[in-house]
């Protein structure tokens, strides 16, 4: 038996005072109606309906039942109205680097919405975003690839405290070799040391760490140099004071009033690409417009595309990426 459909029927038929009208009500035959009414009754052991008279009246079983029939059927049909809301709404998770530009994420949330899209932004470490694509936690996430495979390239250098009057910030920053960090021949170990350089967690990626790690020893830089970060605002008090490298990307090293230099090996810039939950979306595409946004909100050029180099000046890159997007 639809129960849905049989207690429709019955309290159609209650309301209407006849079976005709509560037929047409339903868009339904009459003999249909008559048929779940009867079921009904015995399913419940008893007759809804006095047949009796002329005008069918309601039993006293049908009046005590009532009430809960179209309790029933109004649950029913909120239920029905939520469903058909989170299907409309389509919210989705996405998984994104502690780093973002903020303003860039609030974008991304309001395209979103005017799509019909609730997005929410979960800041992760690189392998939680992957996994959270693996179990379905999250709907979308910026996952860390090789520069070389990336969709989008984000140049990392080295942030330092600036000079006293600011100095550095309005001129164009020069490379960095790792060279230039090894230690002179000589140099005795105590105040004037080589200061540490800083590994963000966003950064704690294996393939990475071994490049970093290879690089390091080809420039001759001592073993330890290289250390992880810890909390990135205990990191960045540390570099602001001198006494730190933070390895990072620009937006994030000038957002903290940091000086920042790029580094020359471009196989030690991050890149990225933009995942989608398998089974999302059809088949697991990423929106165009979600992807513009996002890769704006790390900072990143478009890969292969001849994108600007670091400290050029170009600071609006990735808003025009975004409203190409």
């Amino acid at each position: 038996m639809d129960l849905l459909a049989h207690l429709e029927a019955y309290v159609a038929t209650a309301e209407e005072a006849s079976f005709s009208r509560a037929a047409d009500r339903l868009a339904i035959a009459q003999p249909l109606l008559s048929r779940r009414i009867k079921t009904l009754e015995e399913h419940f052991g008893g007759a809804l309906f006095d047949r009796s008279r002329r005008q069918i009246a309601v039993t006293e079983l049908g009046t005590l039942l009532l009430p809960y029939a179209r309790d029933v059927l109004d649950r029913t049909q909120r239920l029905r109205q939520v469903a058909r809301s989170a299907r409309h709404s389509r919210v989705r998770a996405v998984g994104v680097p502690a780093d973002c530009a903020p303003a860039a994420l609030a974008r991304a949330i309001r395209a979103g919405t005017e799509r019909g899209i609730t997005l929410g932004m979960r800041e992760l470490p690189p392998l939680e975003r992957v996994s959270g694509l693996a179990d379905g936690s999250l709907g979308y996430a910026l996952l860390r690839v090789g520069p070389e495979q990336a969709a989008f390239r984000v140049p990392l250098g080295l942030a330092s405290a600036p000079g006293p009057d600011g100095s550095g910030d309005g001129a164009r920053p020069r490379t960095v070799h790792l060279e230039t960090l090894r230690p002179r021949r000589g140099r005795a170990a105590g105040p004037g040391t080589p200061p540490p350089l800083l590994l963000l967690t966003e950064d704690h990626v294996p393939y990475f760490e071994d490049r970093l790690a290879r690089a390091a020893a080809r420039a001759g830089l001592p073993d330890g140099r290289v250390r992880p970060a810890g909390p990135a605002a205990t990191a960045l008090a540390e570099t602001l004071a001198g006494r730190a490298l933070l390895l990072c990307t620009e937006p994030f090293a000038r957002q903290h009033g940091a000086h920042w230099e790029p580094l020359a090996d471009r196989a030690l810039h991050r890149g990225y690409d933009v995942g989608a939950t398998p089974g999302r979306d059809g088949a697991g595409g990423v929106p165009g417009w979600l992807t513009a946004l996002l890769a704006s909100a790390v900072g990143a050029a478009p890969a292969g595309r001849g994108g600007p180099e670091p400290g050029s000046g170009d600071a609006d890159a990735p808003a025009r990426l975004a409203a190409r997007g």
